[in-house]
């Protein structure tokens, strides 16, 4: 039988490469069909790349081989030509120094591989922290109708009959061996209790906020945020996804049409309601910068402000991904927004319906799990930006997982000048610090660490830990991971390697923070800090060669999301001369 095409409204992009008679047209398509390829899979089916993360050195990515066989088979059901494309995969497991610096390598060389190569559309499979930033980074850049399939989260982790999260039991159960009041034995058996199963941090950590965050922007099928990695639902998703993609083409429905202002402001409110990851932040700004859109701190600060987070998740909260799945997911978090007047209802998705149309129907099952707006975990969730003379394009925290009485506080600075000095100094009891003390980290910024390590949520000193302290003020120009928790100020910029005010802190400096009046003060002089920034001299020599002086030399700084700058705007994905 032979396959008739669909009437395209307009030629497709592939067909500069498979259609006709010419010697270019028959080098491309030749060399295919050497794969058993048909000949009328050239003749008018739209082209679907689907990329793919999957790596056995990115765990959270593991089973996105499998999980792509059903993205084919949907764009197989609605008429497409599904090609597995695999692209890099910035695990962040695995990557030294640390994964952020090669989230924009990742989204450079996948976005020339979207431009460079016979896509109609695209299907973006990711899952661990970076790889979803950097594909849809790179889908901005190109403007190729798009879709997110994310892989999911793991299974709940249980352990001496608690329920425990990945990531965030590691950081409490680290502290625990510290205090006394765990053994080593005890931390390493509880190993694999805590990632149980495929799939990605089952707390709201970076890859859940991120699947959360291309739900809320419309980037994703209606309910794909939460449905647990082994769950055959999400093998349906990616399944309906994959005919979905189809269509999209036929519709010429792109990221430029769903990736407005109103999309990301309606996904910076859906972060505070959900308790999202600090990274976001940086992720977001990258995002928009690609897409064009205006983003600043300054929105996450307005749209954020005064969103409470409803969400009972770990680490802000007690349940795991998994009961946030079985009580309705995202989507009951969005209508309960948008009934509450802080969602645009008419921003579009990726399904060609409104988010409303998508979401008004959702029911809450569990309302431990997502609270109702009059019962929240954290009245004022949202991320908040602070601003002051040690942060002049500010920094941010996350008020749903920092300690309420720290939220406003004046204590002594305990300067640690990078992590290698911080490593040295932490476990000595002759090391002058206390609960009351503010811990300071330099040198760990996108320049700096290089890469802007998660390194900012600074365990405590032991001699603190043992008098039962579980939280004290940090600061740094660095990151944290989205599972980690504590009043813990990240993303301070100007950074410290570029000479920011934070690269002049001295212990003994007495620091302000006052988080509902969104200040961040060093308390010296205008004078005093003008004098020290002007005898400042820099630390580290830039790499010299490969991405790493790439990296450092066209980084820009965590207030604009960390990218490299000329990678900003969208360049689209126009067909470029063929030599062959």
């Amino acid at each position: 039988m032979t396959f008739k095409p669909a009437k395209w409204p307009r030629r497709l992009r592939s067909a500069e490469w498979y259609e006709g008679s010419s010697k270019d047209v028959i080098y491309h398509r030749g060399w295919m069909k050497n794969q058993g390829y048909p000949d009328d899979l050239f003749d008018g089916r739209p082209v679907i790349g689907i990329l793919n993360t999957w790596s056995d050195m990115t765990p959270c990515n593991g089973h996105l081989r499998e999980l792509a066989e059903k993205v084919k088979a949907g764009i197989w059901e609605a008429g497409g030509f599904p090609l597995e494309v695999p692209v890099f995969s910035a695990s962040e497991n695995t990557f030294r120094p640390t994964a952020m610096m090669f989230r924009n390598l990742a989204a450079l060389s996948i976005e020339e591989q979207i431009r460079g190569q016979p896509m109609d559309g695209c299907v973006l499979m990711v899952g661990c922290d970076k790889t979803t930033p950097s594909l849809l980074m790179a889908a901005a850049s190109c403007d190729l109708p798009s879709i997110v399939v994310t892989g999911g989260p793991m299974l709940n982790g249980w352990f001496q009959g608690e329920r425990v999260g990945a990531g965030t039991h590691l950081w409490r159960f680290s502290e625990a061996v510290k205090a006394g009041d765990m053994t080593q034995d005890e931390f390493l058996n509880a190993e694999t209790a805590v990632t149980r199963s495929s799939g990605s941090c089952n707390t709201m950590g970076t890859a859940s906020s991120m699947a959360a965050m291309s739900e809320a922007l419309g980037m994703a099928l209606s309910g794909n945020a939460a449905i647990p990695a082994v769950d055959s639902r999400r093998r349906v998703m990616a399944q309906l996804s994959g005919r979905r993609i189809v269509q999209m083409v036929k519709d010429d429905l792109k990221p430029s049409d769903v990736l407005t202002k109103k999309a990301f402001e309606n996904a910076i409110r859906c972060n505070g309601a959900v308790g999202g990851s600090t990274n976001t932040v940086v992720h977001m700004l990258a995002i928009a910068g690609r897409m064009g859109v205006d983003l600043t701190l300054d929105d996450w600060d307005r749209c954020g402000r005064d969103i409470s987070t409803i969400l009972n998740l770990q680490p802000s909260g007690e349940y795991l991904m998994e009961e946030f799945f079985y009580a309705g997911g995202l989507p009951v978090v969005l209508k309960r927004l948008a009934e509450a007047n802080k969602l645009d209802k008419d921003a579009l998705t990726v399904s060609g319906e409104t988010i409303w149309d998508e979401v008004k129907g959702a029911v809450n099952l569990n309302e431990d799990v997502i609270r109702p707006v009059d019962n929240p975990l954290t009245e004022k969730g949202g991320i908040a930006v602070l601003k002051g003379n040690l942060a002049p394009k500010g920094a941010i925290l996350k008020p749903s997982a920092a300690s309420p009485h720290l939220m406003q506080h004046r204590g002594r600075a305990v300067v640690f000048e990078d992590i290698d000095d911080y490593k040295a100094q932490i476990e000595d009891d002759a090391l002058d610090i206390d609960e009351t003390c503010i811990m300071v980290l330099k040198n760990c910024g996108p320049k700096g660490y290089p890469g802007m390590a998660e390194v900012g949520n600074m365990g405590l000193p032991p001699k603190v830990l043992k008098k039962g302290i579980k939280d004290m003020i940090r600061i740094s120009d660095a990151r944290m991971s989205g599972t980690a928790y504590g009043t813990v100020i990240l993303h301070t910029s100007p950074e410290a390697a570029a000479g920011g005010p934070l690269a002049v802190v001295q212990n003994g400096d007495m620091i302000e923070v006052d988080v509902e009046g969104r200040r961040l003060h060093l308390d010296i002089s205008d004078v005093e800090l003008a004098q020290r920034l002007s005898d400042w001299q820099p630390r580290h020599e830039t790499a010299r060669s490969g991405y790493a002086w790439l990296h450092q030399t066209h980084v820009e700084g965590a207030d604009t999301g960390a990218d490299l700058g000329f990678l900003k705007g969208c360049r689209g994905a126009a067909v470029g001369k063929d030599s062959h």
